[in-house]
Protein backbone atom coordinates (compact mmCIF):
# COMPACT_ATOMS: atom_id res chain seq x y z
CA UNK A 1 0.00 0.00 0.00
CA UNK A 2 1.21 3.87 -0.74
CA UNK A 3 0.66 6.95 1.02
CA UNK A 4 -1.30 9.67 -0.49
CA UNK A 5 1.95 11.25 -1.51
CA UNK A 6 3.68 8.21 -2.80
CA UNK A 7 0.78 7.46 -4.98
CA UNK A 8 1.09 11.05 -5.96
CA UNK A 9 4.42 10.85 -6.79
CA UNK A 10 3.90 7.66 -8.93
CA UNK A 11 1.08 9.10 -11.09
CA UNK A 12 3.08 11.97 -11.80
CA UNK A 13 5.86 10.01 -12.94
CA UNK A 14 3.23 8.28 -14.99
CA UNK A 15 1.73 10.73 -16.87
CA UNK A 16 5.44 12.44 -17.07
CA UNK A 17 6.69 9.36 -18.67
CA UNK A 18 3.62 9.21 -20.76
CA UNK A 19 4.07 12.65 -22.28
CA UNK A 20 7.63 11.74 -23.18
CA UNK A 21 6.65 8.93 -24.95
CA UNK A 22 3.34 9.98 -26.63
CA UNK A 23 4.94 14.03 -26.93
CA UNK A 24 1.39 15.09 -29.07
CA UNK A 25 -1.26 17.74 -28.40
CA UNK A 26 -4.05 15.70 -27.23
CA UNK A 27 -7.69 17.06 -27.95
CA UNK A 28 -8.56 16.72 -24.39
CA UNK A 29 -10.74 19.56 -22.81
CA UNK A 30 -10.25 21.63 -25.97
CA UNK A 31 -13.32 19.83 -27.76
CA UNK A 32 -14.63 23.47 -28.18
CA UNK A 33 -18.29 21.67 -26.82
CA UNK A 34 -19.09 23.19 -23.68
CA UNK A 35 -19.37 19.98 -20.93
CA UNK A 36 -17.64 17.22 -23.86
CA UNK A 37 -14.59 15.86 -22.96
CA UNK A 38 -12.11 13.37 -24.01
CA UNK A 39 -10.20 11.74 -20.75
CA UNK A 40 -7.68 9.66 -19.92
CA UNK A 41 -7.96 7.29 -16.91
CA UNK A 42 -5.67 5.62 -15.34
CA UNK A 43 -6.12 3.59 -11.72
CA UNK A 44 -5.07 1.08 -9.79
CA UNK A 45 -6.95 -1.36 -11.40
CA UNK A 46 -8.19 -0.08 -15.11
CA UNK A 47 -7.22 2.48 -18.01
CA UNK A 48 -9.71 3.68 -20.05
CA UNK A 49 -10.55 6.14 -22.62
CA UNK A 50 -13.37 7.78 -22.46
CA UNK A 51 -15.71 10.83 -23.77
CA UNK A 52 -17.24 12.33 -21.10
CA UNK A 53 -20.58 14.38 -21.14
CA UNK A 54 -20.45 16.41 -17.99
CA UNK A 55 -23.32 19.18 -17.89
CA UNK A 56 -25.17 19.88 -15.17
CA UNK A 57 -28.00 20.32 -17.44
CA UNK A 58 -29.80 16.49 -18.05
CA UNK A 59 -31.69 17.79 -20.79
CA UNK A 60 -28.42 19.29 -22.51
CA UNK A 61 -26.64 16.35 -21.36
CA UNK A 62 -29.15 13.40 -23.01
CA UNK A 63 -28.99 15.63 -26.23
CA UNK A 64 -25.71 15.38 -26.62
CA UNK A 65 -25.57 11.41 -25.09
CA UNK A 66 -28.79 10.73 -27.66
CA UNK A 67 -26.30 12.57 -30.47
CA UNK A 68 -23.40 9.82 -29.77
CA UNK A 69 -25.92 6.88 -29.63
CA UNK A 70 -26.94 7.58 -32.89
CA UNK A 71 -23.15 7.23 -34.06
CA UNK A 72 -22.83 4.27 -31.96
CA UNK A 73 -22.39 1.90 -35.37
CA UNK A 74 -20.18 4.13 -36.94
CA UNK A 75 -18.09 4.39 -33.78
CA UNK A 76 -17.79 0.72 -33.44
CA UNK A 77 -17.30 -0.10 -37.07
CA UNK A 78 -14.79 2.29 -38.35
CA UNK A 79 -13.15 3.71 -34.83
CA UNK A 80 -13.33 1.64 -31.84
CA UNK A 81 -15.35 -1.90 -32.33
CA UNK A 82 -15.26 -2.82 -28.14
CA UNK A 83 -16.45 1.08 -27.04
CA UNK A 84 -19.23 0.79 -23.86
CA UNK A 85 -21.93 3.40 -23.77
CA UNK A 86 -22.61 4.59 -20.01
CA UNK A 87 -25.44 6.95 -19.66
CA UNK A 88 -25.52 7.06 -16.21
CA UNK A 89 -21.57 6.78 -14.94
CA UNK A 90 -20.82 7.45 -11.06
CA UNK A 91 -17.06 8.41 -11.32
CA UNK A 92 -14.74 7.88 -8.18
CA UNK A 93 -16.12 11.31 -6.51
CA UNK A 94 -19.89 10.36 -7.01
CA UNK A 95 -20.87 12.65 -10.14
CA UNK A 96 -22.77 11.00 -12.29
CA UNK A 97 -21.73 11.59 -15.95
CA UNK A 98 -22.49 9.88 -19.14
CA UNK A 99 -19.82 8.30 -20.55
CA UNK A 100 -18.35 6.31 -23.93
CA UNK A 101 -15.02 4.21 -22.93
CA UNK A 102 -13.15 1.59 -23.85
CA UNK A 103 -10.75 -0.46 -21.13
CA UNK A 104 -8.25 -2.11 -19.90
CA UNK A 105 -8.61 -4.10 -16.48
CA UNK A 106 -5.61 -5.58 -14.59
CA UNK A 107 -3.63 -2.95 -14.79
CA UNK A 108 -2.03 -0.45 -12.32
CA UNK A 109 -1.26 2.83 -12.17
CA UNK A 110 1.08 1.44 -8.81
CA UNK A 111 2.53 -1.12 -11.10
CA UNK A 112 5.60 -0.18 -13.21
CA UNK A 113 5.36 -3.96 -15.34
CA UNK A 114 1.74 -2.85 -16.48
CA UNK A 115 2.89 0.90 -17.61
CA UNK A 116 4.41 0.18 -20.90
CA UNK A 117 0.84 -1.64 -22.05
CA UNK A 118 -1.21 0.82 -20.58
CA UNK A 119 0.58 3.54 -22.51
CA UNK A 120 0.30 1.52 -25.80
CA UNK A 121 -3.91 1.05 -24.83
CA UNK A 122 -4.10 5.20 -24.27
CA UNK A 123 -2.13 6.28 -27.35
CA UNK A 124 -3.72 4.00 -29.54
CA UNK A 125 -7.49 4.50 -28.41
CA UNK A 126 -7.21 8.10 -27.37
CA UNK A 127 -6.09 8.54 -31.01
CA UNK A 128 -9.41 6.65 -32.47
CA UNK A 129 -11.59 8.75 -30.43
CA UNK A 130 -10.06 11.83 -31.18
CA UNK A 131 -10.65 10.98 -35.10
CA UNK A 132 -14.12 9.75 -34.70
CA UNK A 133 -14.72 13.38 -32.25
CA UNK A 134 -12.96 15.28 -34.68
CA UNK A 135 -14.78 13.86 -37.96
CA UNK A 136 -18.10 13.84 -36.38
CA UNK A 137 -17.94 16.92 -34.27
CA UNK A 138 -20.38 19.81 -36.26
CA UNK A 139 -23.02 16.69 -35.99
CA UNK A 140 -22.66 16.32 -31.96
CA UNK A 141 -22.59 20.06 -31.58
CA UNK A 142 -25.39 20.88 -33.83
Amino acid sequence: MFSKSESKQIRQEFWTSFGKEYPRKWLLYNTKIKDVTLKFTFTTKKAQVSIDIEPYDEIIKAYYYDKLISLKNILTTEFVEDIIYEQFYELDNGKIVSRIYVEVDNVSIHNRNTWKETMVFLSKNMDKLEGFFLEYKEYISD
